[in-house]
């Protein structure tokens, strides 16, 4: 770890409070004169951090520029074994984590960051991913499942973030299945998992989950408009809150990742659902068929009936509330 992030992690663990930079300097066993440039890299970074004579430096509560050291003070002890990647700038988190599992990255492997050039959704769609008004991580699984199994991955994600929504931003989230979470009928956040397939014993080789937020983003492209929201109008000024809310979908998800089969998270998706009893338009390629939501079940399937009073447990594809 280079100077300015072990600066960094000090600073973070002592956010709020100054810091003495005598003290920085003795307990890193460096200069005084390398833990001012370190501080002032930072500042060209865009960290706030006041320096106060006599006091130290110190990391300015409102600061919300997301990295290793902001994150890892908000882990749970569960958590804390991720494995986190920050980067500023990447095509895609799920291209990117894909790669590294295909090499042999190892489960828990995170890929955080503050803006995607080709951010990918499901069914081929772009997710509008524009720098620091929004957080896009992807998470390396390898989990012990069978391909019909997968979808526990998407559907305990979705509740994870739900979750992490309501405690950090203090508001009520929707999800609408498979992927989606809406709040105040706008959808803010998106989740696309991607798998490999082992031949050999017919389960995943891994996993790769992708969660992207929509945090303050207000200038969404037209054609999203109508139907993209996000979590805040503007964020709270004193707390970290991007990287609160990522330790907190992460805290989540250490708690239901290792027993995703014994689905006990399901009644949480089934609470916030808000398909189930709607009129609603399924979509297999280009053919639409009207039907009602009536239940998510036990494999996280949902449940539809058409208008002929047949029913189908839908593992794929797409649906959309229907306007009367």
């Amino acid at each position: 770890m280079e100077l300015k992030q072990q600066v960094l992690k000090i600073l973070e663990e002592n956010r709020g409070s100054s810091v003495n930079g005598a003290k920085l300097a003795e307990k890193l066993f460096v200069t005084r004169s390398s833990i001012w440039k370190a501080v002032k890299a930072l500042q060209k970074d865009g960290y706030r951090i006041e320096a106060v004579t006599n006091k130290g430096y110190s990391l300015l509560p409102n600061n919300d520029i997301i990295s290793v050291e902001s994150i890892v003070p908000y882990l749970s002890e569960k958590a804390a074994l991720f494995s986190l990647d920050v980067r500023q700038t990447v095509t895609s988190t799920n291209t990117v984590a894909k790669e590294m599992a295909a090499k042999g990255a190892k489960a828990g492997t995170v890929i955080i960051a503050r803006e995607q050039t080709e951010g990918r959704g499901r069914m081929g769609r772009t997710f509008y991913s524009p720098h620091d008004t929004g957080i896009y991580f992807s998470i390396i699984l390898r989990p012990e499942l069978s391909l019909e199994d997968s979808l526990l991955i998407t559907t305990s994600t979705a509740v994870a973030v739900a979750k992490a929504m309501e405690r950090i931003a203090k508001v009520k989230a929707e999800i609408k299945w498979v992927n989606d979470i809406y709040i105040h009928g706008k959808k803010v956040c998106g989740i696309l998992t991607e798998a490999s397939l082992n031949f050999e014993n017919g389960g995943l080789e891994y996993a790769v989950v992708g969660v992207g937020i929509n945090i303050e983003t207000n200038d969404f492209p037209q054609d999203i408009q109508s139907i993209a929201g996000s979590v805040f109008s503007e964020k709270p000024k004193d707390a970290p809150i991007t990287s609160m809310l990522v330790a907190e979908v992460l805290n989540n998800m250490a708690d239901c990742m290792n027993n995703l089969t014994d689905k006990s998270y399901l009644e949480d998706y089934r609470s916030r659902s808000f398909l189930i009893g709607k009129d609603i338009i399924v979509l297999k390629g280009k053919e639409q068929t009207f039907a009602k939501a009536i239940a998510i079940d036990d494999q996280a399937r949902l449940v539809v009936e058409y208008e002929d009073h047949s029913k189908e447990a839908l593992i794929s594809g797409e649906v959309s509330v229907r306007q009367r």
